[in-house]
Protein backbone atom coordinates (compact mmCIF):
# COMPACT_ATOMS: atom_id res chain seq x y z
CA UNK A 1 0.00 0.00 0.00
CA UNK A 2 1.25 3.49 -0.91
CA UNK A 3 1.01 5.39 2.37
CA UNK A 4 2.32 8.76 1.13
CA UNK A 5 -1.19 10.26 1.01
CA UNK A 6 -1.92 8.97 4.49
CA UNK A 7 1.27 10.57 5.85
CA UNK A 8 0.37 13.87 4.16
CA UNK A 9 -3.16 13.68 5.60
CA UNK A 10 -2.02 13.10 9.19
CA UNK A 11 0.68 15.80 8.91
CA UNK A 12 -1.84 18.36 7.66
CA UNK A 13 -4.46 17.38 10.26
CA UNK A 14 -2.22 17.92 13.29
CA UNK A 15 -0.60 21.02 11.78
CA UNK A 16 -4.06 22.58 11.49
CA UNK A 17 -4.89 21.65 15.09
CA UNK A 18 -1.60 23.17 16.20
CA UNK A 19 -2.97 26.60 15.30
CA UNK A 20 -6.30 26.03 17.11
CA UNK A 21 -5.33 28.40 19.93
CA UNK A 22 -5.39 31.32 17.45
CA UNK A 23 -9.16 30.99 17.07
CA UNK A 24 -9.95 29.78 20.61
CA UNK A 25 -8.14 32.48 22.56
CA UNK A 26 -10.21 35.36 21.04
CA UNK A 27 -13.29 33.55 22.43
CA UNK A 28 -11.99 33.45 26.02
CA UNK A 29 -14.88 35.68 27.19
CA UNK A 30 -17.27 32.82 26.40
CA UNK A 31 -17.50 29.67 28.51
CA UNK A 32 -15.98 26.41 27.31
CA UNK A 33 -19.45 24.89 27.19
CA UNK A 34 -20.77 27.74 25.03
CA UNK A 35 -18.01 27.12 22.49
CA UNK A 36 -18.43 23.34 22.67
CA UNK A 37 -22.20 23.57 22.18
CA UNK A 38 -22.08 25.74 19.08
CA UNK A 39 -19.04 23.95 17.66
CA UNK A 40 -20.62 20.50 17.92
CA UNK A 41 -24.09 21.55 16.70
CA UNK A 42 -22.76 23.54 13.71
CA UNK A 43 -20.31 20.75 12.77
CA UNK A 44 -23.01 18.06 12.98
CA UNK A 45 -25.50 20.20 11.03
CA UNK A 46 -23.07 20.86 8.18
CA UNK A 47 -22.07 17.22 7.94
CA UNK A 48 -25.67 15.97 8.04
CA UNK A 49 -26.63 18.38 5.23
CA UNK A 50 -23.67 17.18 3.14
CA UNK A 51 -24.44 13.49 3.79
CA UNK A 52 -28.20 13.76 3.21
CA UNK A 53 -28.35 16.17 0.26
CA UNK A 54 -24.92 16.23 -1.42
CA UNK A 55 -23.92 12.58 -1.02
CA UNK A 56 -27.22 10.63 -1.08
CA UNK A 57 -25.79 7.78 -3.20
CA UNK A 58 -22.95 7.24 -0.72
CA UNK A 59 -25.44 7.27 2.16
CA UNK A 60 -27.72 4.75 0.43
CA UNK A 61 -24.81 2.46 -0.43
CA UNK A 62 -23.48 2.50 3.14
CA UNK A 63 -26.92 1.78 4.59
CA UNK A 64 -27.08 -1.28 2.32
CA UNK A 65 -23.58 -2.34 3.43
CA UNK A 66 -24.56 -1.92 7.08
CA UNK A 67 -27.75 -3.98 6.63
CA UNK A 68 -25.81 -6.73 4.84
CA UNK A 69 -23.50 -7.25 7.83
CA UNK A 70 -24.17 -9.83 10.51
CA UNK A 71 -26.00 -8.62 13.60
CA UNK A 72 -22.85 -8.99 15.70
CA UNK A 73 -20.89 -6.75 13.30
CA UNK A 74 -23.66 -4.11 13.22
CA UNK A 75 -23.70 -3.96 17.02
CA UNK A 76 -19.89 -3.70 17.08
CA UNK A 77 -19.91 -0.76 14.63
CA UNK A 78 -22.63 1.04 16.61
CA UNK A 79 -20.76 0.57 19.92
CA UNK A 80 -17.45 1.76 18.45
CA UNK A 81 -19.02 4.92 17.04
CA UNK A 82 -21.10 5.61 20.14
CA UNK A 83 -17.98 5.50 22.29
CA UNK A 84 -16.09 7.52 19.65
CA UNK A 85 -18.73 10.25 19.98
CA UNK A 86 -18.51 10.09 23.78
CA UNK A 87 -14.73 10.46 23.88
CA UNK A 88 -14.85 13.22 21.26
CA UNK A 89 -17.33 15.18 23.38
CA UNK A 90 -15.21 14.75 26.50
CA UNK A 91 -12.00 15.66 24.67
CA UNK A 92 -13.48 18.80 23.08
CA UNK A 93 -14.95 20.12 26.32
CA UNK A 94 -11.89 19.55 28.50
CA UNK A 95 -9.54 20.88 25.79
CA UNK A 96 -11.52 24.13 25.37
CA UNK A 97 -11.84 24.58 29.15
CA UNK A 98 -8.11 24.11 29.74
CA UNK A 99 -7.15 26.30 26.76
CA UNK A 100 -9.20 29.28 27.98
CA UNK A 101 -9.09 28.79 31.77
CA UNK A 102 -5.77 27.09 32.57
CA UNK A 103 -3.10 27.70 29.91
CA UNK A 104 -2.12 27.04 26.31
CA UNK A 105 0.90 25.21 27.69
CA UNK A 106 -1.32 22.70 29.52
CA UNK A 107 -3.06 21.73 26.27
CA UNK A 108 0.34 21.42 24.60
CA UNK A 109 1.43 19.01 27.35
CA UNK A 110 -1.75 16.97 26.78
CA UNK A 111 -0.82 16.32 23.18
CA UNK A 112 2.71 15.43 24.22
CA UNK A 113 1.35 12.74 26.51
CA UNK A 114 -1.25 11.54 23.98
CA UNK A 115 1.16 9.86 21.51
CA UNK A 116 2.71 7.84 24.34
CA UNK A 117 -0.70 6.66 25.53
CA UNK A 118 -1.76 5.94 21.94
CA UNK A 119 1.34 3.85 21.24
CA UNK A 120 0.97 1.89 24.49
CA UNK A 121 -2.77 1.30 23.96
CA UNK A 122 -2.20 0.26 20.33
CA UNK A 123 0.53 -2.16 21.45
CA UNK A 124 -1.54 -3.60 24.32
CA UNK A 125 -5.00 -3.71 22.69
CA UNK A 126 -4.42 -3.87 18.93
CA UNK A 127 -1.12 -5.79 19.14
CA UNK A 128 0.55 -3.27 16.83
CA UNK A 129 4.28 -3.92 16.51
CA UNK A 130 6.85 -1.37 17.63
CA UNK A 131 10.51 -1.59 16.62
CA UNK A 132 13.27 -1.26 19.24
CA UNK A 133 14.13 2.22 18.00
CA UNK A 134 10.48 3.22 18.38
CA UNK A 135 10.51 2.02 22.00
CA UNK A 136 13.54 4.29 22.52
CA UNK A 137 11.39 7.08 21.06
CA UNK A 138 8.61 6.25 23.55
CA UNK A 139 11.05 6.40 26.48
CA UNK A 140 12.45 9.75 25.30
CA UNK A 141 8.94 11.16 24.93
CA UNK A 142 7.96 9.90 28.37
CA UNK A 143 11.08 11.49 29.87
CA UNK A 144 10.20 14.81 28.21
CA UNK A 145 6.63 14.68 29.55
CA UNK A 146 7.83 13.91 33.08
CA UNK A 147 10.19 16.91 32.91
CA UNK A 148 7.36 19.15 31.71
CA UNK A 149 4.97 17.89 34.39
CA UNK A 150 7.36 18.97 37.18
CA UNK A 151 6.15 22.54 36.71
CA UNK A 152 2.61 21.90 37.95
CA UNK A 153 0.63 18.86 39.09
CA UNK A 154 -2.81 20.35 38.24
CA UNK A 155 -1.78 21.09 34.66
CA UNK A 156 -0.44 17.54 34.40
CA UNK A 157 -3.74 16.01 35.58
CA UNK A 158 -5.76 18.06 33.07
CA UNK A 159 -3.29 17.11 30.37
CA UNK A 160 -3.58 13.40 31.21
CA UNK A 161 -7.37 13.48 30.88
CA UNK A 162 -7.25 15.28 27.52
CA UNK A 163 -4.56 12.88 26.27
CA UNK A 164 -6.36 9.73 27.40
CA UNK A 165 -9.72 10.68 25.83
CA UNK A 166 -8.12 11.34 22.44
CA UNK A 167 -5.80 8.30 22.60
CA UNK A 168 -8.82 6.04 23.16
CA UNK A 169 -10.60 7.74 20.24
CA UNK A 170 -7.63 7.08 17.92
CA UNK A 171 -7.39 3.41 18.91
CA UNK A 172 -11.13 2.94 18.35
CA UNK A 173 -10.79 4.20 14.77
CA UNK A 174 -8.44 1.36 13.82
CA UNK A 175 -11.41 -1.00 14.28
CA UNK A 176 -13.71 1.29 12.29
CA UNK A 177 -13.05 0.60 8.60
CA UNK A 178 -16.24 -0.83 7.12
CA UNK A 179 -18.10 2.38 6.24
CA UNK A 180 -17.46 5.63 4.35
CA UNK A 181 -15.02 7.89 6.22
CA UNK A 182 -17.06 11.10 6.00
CA UNK A 183 -20.26 9.28 6.97
CA UNK A 184 -18.56 7.67 9.97
CA UNK A 185 -17.34 11.08 11.14
CA UNK A 186 -20.87 12.49 10.69
CA UNK A 187 -22.29 9.72 12.87
CA UNK A 188 -19.63 10.26 15.55
CA UNK A 189 -20.17 14.01 15.80
CA UNK A 190 -23.96 13.52 15.79
CA UNK A 191 -23.57 11.03 18.63
CA UNK A 192 -21.46 13.61 20.48
CA UNK A 193 -24.25 16.18 20.10
CA UNK A 194 -26.87 13.68 21.33
CA UNK A 195 -24.71 12.81 24.35
CA UNK A 196 -24.32 16.51 25.21
CA UNK A 197 -27.93 17.50 24.43
CA UNK A 198 -29.28 17.10 28.01
CA UNK A 199 -26.62 19.60 29.15
CA UNK A 200 -27.55 22.01 26.33
CA UNK A 201 -31.06 22.25 27.82
CA UNK A 202 -29.93 22.86 31.41
CA UNK A 203 -26.93 25.12 30.68
CA UNK A 204 -27.43 28.84 31.28
CA UNK A 205 -26.30 30.59 28.09
CA UNK A 206 -26.09 34.05 29.63
CA UNK A 207 -23.27 35.59 27.58
CA UNK A 208 -24.65 37.50 24.60
CA UNK A 209 -23.43 36.09 21.29
CA UNK A 210 -21.94 38.46 18.71
CA UNK A 211 -21.41 38.21 14.96
CA UNK A 212 -17.72 37.70 15.72
CA UNK A 213 -18.59 34.70 17.91
CA UNK A 214 -20.71 33.10 15.18
CA UNK A 215 -18.08 33.67 12.50
CA UNK A 216 -15.36 32.13 14.68
CA UNK A 217 -17.59 29.14 15.47
CA UNK A 218 -18.16 28.60 11.73
CA UNK A 219 -14.39 28.70 11.19
CA UNK A 220 -13.83 26.26 14.06
CA UNK A 221 -16.55 23.90 12.79
CA UNK A 222 -15.20 23.68 9.23
CA UNK A 223 -11.49 24.51 9.47
CA UNK A 224 -10.64 23.02 12.86
CA UNK A 225 -13.16 20.19 13.20
CA UNK A 226 -14.53 18.69 9.99
CA UNK A 227 -11.46 19.01 7.74
CA UNK A 228 -8.72 17.82 10.16
CA UNK A 229 -10.90 15.05 11.62
CA UNK A 230 -11.67 13.76 8.13
CA UNK A 231 -7.93 13.82 7.33
CA UNK A 232 -7.25 12.01 10.60
CA UNK A 233 -9.74 9.22 9.90
CA UNK A 234 -8.39 8.92 6.34
CA UNK A 235 -4.83 8.57 7.69
CA UNK A 236 -5.92 5.80 10.08
CA UNK A 237 -7.10 3.73 7.10
CA UNK A 238 -3.49 3.36 5.94
CA UNK A 239 -1.37 3.88 9.06
CA UNK A 240 -1.18 2.20 12.45
CA UNK A 241 -2.55 4.05 15.49
CA UNK A 242 0.98 4.23 16.91
CA UNK A 243 2.25 5.96 13.76
CA UNK A 244 -0.64 8.45 13.71
CA UNK A 245 -0.13 8.94 17.44
CA UNK A 246 3.44 10.16 17.03
CA UNK A 247 2.31 12.85 14.56
CA UNK A 248 0.21 14.35 17.37
CA UNK A 249 3.52 15.90 18.46
CA UNK A 250 3.13 18.45 15.64
CA UNK A 251 0.19 19.92 17.56
CA UNK A 252 1.98 20.70 20.87
CA UNK A 253 5.18 21.80 19.13
CA UNK A 254 3.24 24.44 17.20
CA UNK A 255 1.26 25.23 20.38
CA UNK A 256 4.49 25.65 22.33
CA UNK A 257 5.94 28.15 19.85
CA UNK A 258 2.64 30.06 19.76
CA UNK A 259 2.47 30.08 23.57
CA UNK A 260 6.01 31.47 23.87
CA UNK A 261 6.32 33.83 20.90
CA UNK A 262 2.70 34.87 20.26
CA UNK A 263 0.85 34.62 23.59
CA UNK A 264 4.04 35.50 25.56
CA UNK A 265 3.60 32.74 28.14
CA UNK A 266 6.60 32.05 30.37
CA UNK A 267 9.33 29.78 29.03
CA UNK A 268 12.05 27.84 30.89
CA UNK A 269 15.20 25.99 29.86
CA UNK A 270 13.57 22.81 31.17
CA UNK A 271 10.77 23.25 28.65
CA UNK A 272 13.29 23.84 25.90
CA UNK A 273 15.13 20.63 26.82
CA UNK A 274 11.85 18.69 26.93
CA UNK A 275 10.69 19.86 23.52
CA UNK A 276 14.15 19.13 22.13
CA UNK A 277 13.83 15.53 23.35
CA UNK A 278 10.43 15.32 21.69
CA UNK A 279 11.80 16.46 18.32
CA UNK A 280 14.53 13.79 18.60
CA UNK A 281 11.90 11.16 19.52
CA UNK A 282 9.81 12.04 16.44
CA UNK A 283 12.86 11.55 14.19
CA UNK A 284 13.76 8.24 15.86
CA UNK A 285 10.21 6.92 15.67
CA UNK A 286 9.95 7.49 11.92
CA UNK A 287 13.37 6.03 10.97
CA UNK A 288 12.09 2.39 10.78
CA UNK A 289 9.11 3.42 8.63
CA UNK A 290 11.42 5.42 6.34
CA UNK A 291 13.81 2.45 6.01
CA UNK A 292 10.92 0.10 5.16
CA UNK A 293 9.64 2.54 2.53
CA UNK A 294 13.12 2.79 0.94
CA UNK A 295 13.52 -1.01 0.96
CA UNK A 296 10.09 -1.52 -0.67
CA UNK A 297 10.95 0.95 -3.43
CA UNK A 298 14.31 -0.77 -4.03
CA UNK A 299 12.62 -4.16 -4.21
CA UNK A 300 10.00 -2.85 -6.64
CA UNK A 301 12.74 -1.27 -8.78
CA UNK A 302 14.71 -4.54 -8.90
CA UNK A 303 11.60 -6.47 -9.96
Amino acid sequence: MNTTKHYLAVTLAFTIWGFFSLVLKPLSDFSAFDILTYRSIVSASIMLIVSLFLRPKVLKKNIQVFKSLEKKERIRILIINLFSGLFLALNWYIFIYVMNNVSVGATALAYLICPILTMVLAFAILKEKLFKLQWVSVILSLTACILLSLGGLIDFVYSMVIALTYAIYLVLQRKNKEMDRFLILTVQITFAVLILSPFFVTHDFTTAKTNFFYSMIALIAVGFTIIPMFLNIYALRGLNSSVVGVFIYLNPLINFFLAVFYFKESFTYLQGLSYGLIIISIILFNIPALKNSINRRRAAHIQ
